[in-house]
């Protein structure tokens, strides 16, 4: 059987618990099974995000978030959504307890670190005014892309932190449970949304076949990683072998909840995407009046539902 080299990039500087349900299939000989040789891959940080080098047709499908995807979408970029991966927000306001602290409107006169981009710096305002607090009133700090940590709050870098995952960078910091603070901002009043969706771009033009191959397979991995926990970390150390077990056991334990809705993998569900469209362009982030729908490829009914 002659083989299909598919590339797939994955969202992150390296690969985490989020994409384990590729690794699963991956693993298992799923795709080989079903004609596809399948990569999965990281992107070049120097070369752009997973967008850019599925824009440049470098890789087959990806893994991205929302926004980014609609923003380039908007810009006429070639590029579409081709199923959800995951039905939260993953992104957590982190604090340390003694701070004074205690709800989001909490933040104003304090130091929060951030990417500042204009949709994180969207958020933190969205998220302090939504609980009656003065977004202009919070101290911005640049991190860039590093992260920092609940033990960086502690040491007194900054007093709080925009952009952690509760499912993966919040389960890092080694400062005992009751004094590290975590708010998902899907608690604390941000818009409904998908953290990432999976999509493509000109590499796969004219492929729906493959793609809804792709889609068939990945299903089953996303569900045999849900279903054996044991199987998919055995899977994970081979691919992650630099993080401890037990971190990725209750990474695995905490994320695995978001790849399904109703059962159901790969939707793209109106009631994440319509409200965080509309939140997007109310602060400028995308123009007034896009429609989702012109980022989600319309060539299987598990993408839009």
């Amino acid at each position: 059987m002659t083989l299909t080299h598919v590339r797939v990039m994955l969202e992150y500087f390296h690969p985490w618990t989020n994409a384990a349900g590729l690794y699963v299939a991956s693993a298992n000989g799923w795709y080989r099974d079903a004609g596809l040789d399948v990569e999965l891959s990281v992107f070049d940080a120097l070369r752009g995000d997973t967008l850019e080098h599925l824009r440049r047709g470098e890789a087959h499908l990806g893994v991205f978030p929302t926004n980014r995807l609609l923003v380039r979408r908007a810009a006429g970029e070639p590029l579409r959504a081709v199923a959800a991966v995951n039905h939260r927000g993953l992104e957590t306001v982190q604090t340390v307890a003694g701070r004074g602290i205690t709800r989001p409107r909490d933040l104003a006169g304090r130091r929060l670190a951030l990417n500042p981009t204009p949709r994180g710096v969207a958020m933190v305002r969205h998220l302090v005014a939504a609980d009656g607090g003065d977004p202009d009133a919070v101290l911005l700090v640049d991190s860039g892309h590093r992260e920092l940590s609940a033990d960086d709050i502690a040491a007194g870098q900054v007093d709080a932190t925009f952009g952690g995952y509760w499912a993966w960078d919040a389960l890092f910091a080694q400062l005992p449970g009751e004094e590290h603070v975590v708010w998902p901002v899907d608690e604390i009043g941000a818009p409904p949304y998908h953290s990432y969706l999976l999509g493509t771009g000109p590499a796969l033009a004219g492929r729906d076949d493959l793609i809804r191959t792709f889609l068939d397979v990945t299903e089953r991995g996303y569900r045999a990683a849900t279903d054996d926990p044991a199987g998919t970390l055995a899977v994970l150390d081979r691919v992650i072998p630099y993080f401890p077990r037990a971190l990725l056991a209750r990474s695995l334990g905490l994320i695995a909840p978001t790849w399904w809705h109703d059962g159901r993998w790969g939707e793209v569900r109106p009631e994440l995407m319509q409200p965080y469209t509309e939140w997007l362009a109310a602060n400028a982030i995308l123009p007034a009046g896009f429609d989702w729908r012109d980022a989600v490829w319309p060539g299987h009914d598990r993408a839009v539902r």
